[in-house]
């Protein structure tokens, strides 16, 4: 990465927000494709084989492919990268809302599904004209088009064009055997959907205006032994406010939370000892080179311009379990708006217990009360040696466990998969991983925070916990079509 990038997210102080840690289950890898390289953005007329025929108008979604929804996965996760300023919060709300767009497009051809706007307060529903022809995959690829240059709005214009370039290239492909009639009609109610789910996202006023001020100069943390703060602007808070921002299936007061080990700066007590583990683990991978550096670098995900967001990394995943099992539209759907729900849940619920707590970051603590010169395994990656927002509970291990449970509902936890999303990389440690669970991935994704050097145990056990529990109720959020 040039250094010139280096600087820009420096300035910019957010380059490297995340989260946590859990229990090792540590899992070896082999090797194969990425979803986050350029190279594998593709319109969905490169994605489909041989003598494919364009879905009619009014084919039941369960019959279409979901090569539309992929090829725009695939550039959001490029893009991803790039934008500035919005990682993890504003992202996973993004992701919630693109996805929302999409599933709200297409479920007029779903029989099993019905809108979410009689679930969603202030959603008004959204119904096509009953002579309307739809052609369920165009229309999908004009709503995405729309939604993802709305709720990726920190792209450089050359990063906007790929949006349009995307949307032209799959028009061309789908428009072919359809009437103008069909093409305008399909177009239309795309349109439609998407600048509704777009309108709804701006009546929460509480995301709107931290989207467009993540770092409050007003925001001073509150004092006292053990909490966290910040020592210069880049460092200062990041959403401290997030908590009131909207939730879809549980909001953080409907959410539990155990309180932290209580602070203390005397060896042999429970707080001082997890402090010990980050700065022996850490020191550990650097000095060995091997496993656990492995596994804290394939899930950091902390660095904009170098890799995609945390909550993007789920999406990722989802990707590949979609190409993996050969899933159809409707499927791929169902499970991205689930995902989305549970993502943006996630940010809001974890971001409220972080702010509550205040808990300190490790390396504050390590430099303070164990060794002065201590650093931690992200600052090759980044300048800053944290990611500016409290430590309990782990964003990133809420995440992943937020993910997971959303996984094991559709695959069963028992189900062998190769994350990918990091192949081929040489600026970091992503030779691909395989996982026999979904639990264990969850488990080594918060781990991966220990030999980081950003997270204590506690952060990462927490945000395990509380993403499941997001998830059970994300689970739960009932979009089956009530049959009379």
């Amino acid at each position: 990465m040039r250094t010139s990038n280096w600087i820009f997210i420096l300035l910019i102080g957010i380059g490297m927000f995340t989260q946590s840690c859990s229990e090792d289950s540590l899992l070896s890898g082999t090797q194969v494709s990425s979803f986050e390289t350029e190279s594998n953005i593709n319109s969905v007329a490169d994605l489909r084989a041989g003598d494919h025929q364009n879905s009619k108008s009014g084919t039941p979604v369960n019959k279409i492919g979901a090569e539309t929804m992929q090829s725009w996965t695939s550039l959001i996760l490029d893009l991803d990268r790039y934008c500035s300023g919005m990682r993890p919060n504003a992202t996973a709300r993004a992701i919630a809302y693109i996805y929302l767009s999409g599933y709200e497009t297409a479920v007029p051809g779903m029989r099993e599904y019905t809108s979410t706007s009689r679930q969603l307060d202030g959603l008004r529903g959204l119904r096509p004209e009953r002579n309307h022809r739809i052609q369920y995959e165009l229309a999908l690829n004009t709503a995405l088009g729309l939604a993802v240059d709305h709720f990726l709005f920190t792209l450089s214009d050359e990063n906007k064009a790929k949006i349009a370039l995307l949307q032209d290239e799959n028009e061309e492909a789908l428009i072919v055997g359809l009437s103008d009639k069909e093409v305008e009609e399909s177009k239309e109610w795309g349109t439609k959907v998407a600048e509704a789910i777009i309108s709804y996202s701006q009546s929460d006023a509480a995301a709107e205006e931290q989207i467009l001020d993540p770092q409050p100069v007003s925001y001073v943390p509150p004092t006292g032994d053990g909490y966290w703060t910040f020592s210069a602007d880049p460092e200062r808070a990041l959403f401290p406010y997030w908590g009131n921002v909207r939730t879809f299936a549980i909001a953080p007061e409907e959410t539990t939370t155990i309180a932290p080990l209580e602070y203390s700066t005397s060896p042999g007590t429970p707080y001082f000892e997890q402090m010990q583990e980050v700065y022996t683990v850490n020191n550990d991978a650097r000095t060995e080179q091997g496993e656990q550096l492995h596994i804290a670098e394939f899930w950091s995900d902390d660095v904009e311009g170098l890799m995609m967001s945390p909550p993007m990394r789920q999406v990722s995943i989802l990707a590949q379990l979609i190409e993996q099992e050969g899933l159809n539209l409707e499927d791929a759907l169902v499970l991205h708006l689930k995902l989305g729900f549970s993502l943006n849940d996630a940010a809001v619920s974890t971001w409220k217990y972080k702010y509550d707590y205040m808990v300190m970051r490790p390396s504050n603590f390590i430099r303070e009360f164990i060794d002065a010169d201590f650093q931690t395994n992200l600052y090759r990656l980044v300048y800053w040696p944290n990611p500016s927002f409290p430590g309990y509970p782990s964003g990133h291990s809420c995440f992943a466990s937020a993910a997971a449970g959303v996984f094991i509902e559709e695959f069963g936890n028992t189900f062998t998969f190769t994350d990918r999303t990091h192949e081929g990389r040489t600026e970091f440690l992503g030779e691909p991983r395989t996982f026999e669970t979904f639990e264990a991935m969850a488990d080594e994704n918060g781990y991966s925070r220990i030999p980081l050097g950003v997270h204590v145990r506690m952060d990462c056990t927490e945000g395990l916990r509380l993403g499941y529990e997001i998830a059970d109720a994300v689970n739960d959020f009932d979009i089956k079509r009530r049959r009379q």
